[in-house]
């Protein structure tokens, strides 16, 4: 059994996992001339349910499915985490309002906007990571 920790960095598990990441977000601009940015993956699933192409249901089930498939390679990540529920449901709602906010998730912006240069995206990543910066850091030595 092969189980990963989300807290041990690898420069190879790093490396690995942006290369992959960037390779499957170029084939998708590529293949579909498209951006492989989640919450406008999600947010237009969500607008038209009757006149929404196929594949954005297709690329949320492969989403939900991934974890799942590796299961039967008998590969696991952790699975504890220690936070409350209330936190969990306070930190996603501020995920989705932040990306309504940017428009954009750190995926859209991070991943493909600087992948191709844009300059909204190169500032949108650069203040997502100053406030996870601050954020990590009230967390951890304030609280």
């Amino acid at each position: 059994m092969v189980i990963l920790m989300m807290t041990e960095f690898t420069p190879f598990s790093a490396l690995l996992g942006g290369a992959l990441l960037g390779l499957s977000s170029l084939l998708f601009l590529l293949l579909n001339g498209r951006i492989a940015g989640i919450s406008s993956i999600v947010s237009g699933s969500f607008k038209s349910l009757s006149s929404s192409p196929q594949w954005r249901w297709s690329f949320l089930l492969g989403l939900v499915l991934s974890p799942l498939v590796l299961t039967l390679f008998d590969y696991q990540t952790s699975s504890s985490i220690d936070i409350t529920w209330p936190m969990i449901i306070a930190g996603g709602f501020l995920v989705g309002f932040g990306s309504y906010l940017g428009s954009g998730c750190t995926s859209g912006h991070g991943i493909c906007g600087i992948g191709r240069l844009s300059p909204r995206s190169i500032v949108s990543t650069c203040v997502f990571m100053v406030v996870a910066i601050i954020v990590v850091f009230i967390s951890k030595h304030l609280l």
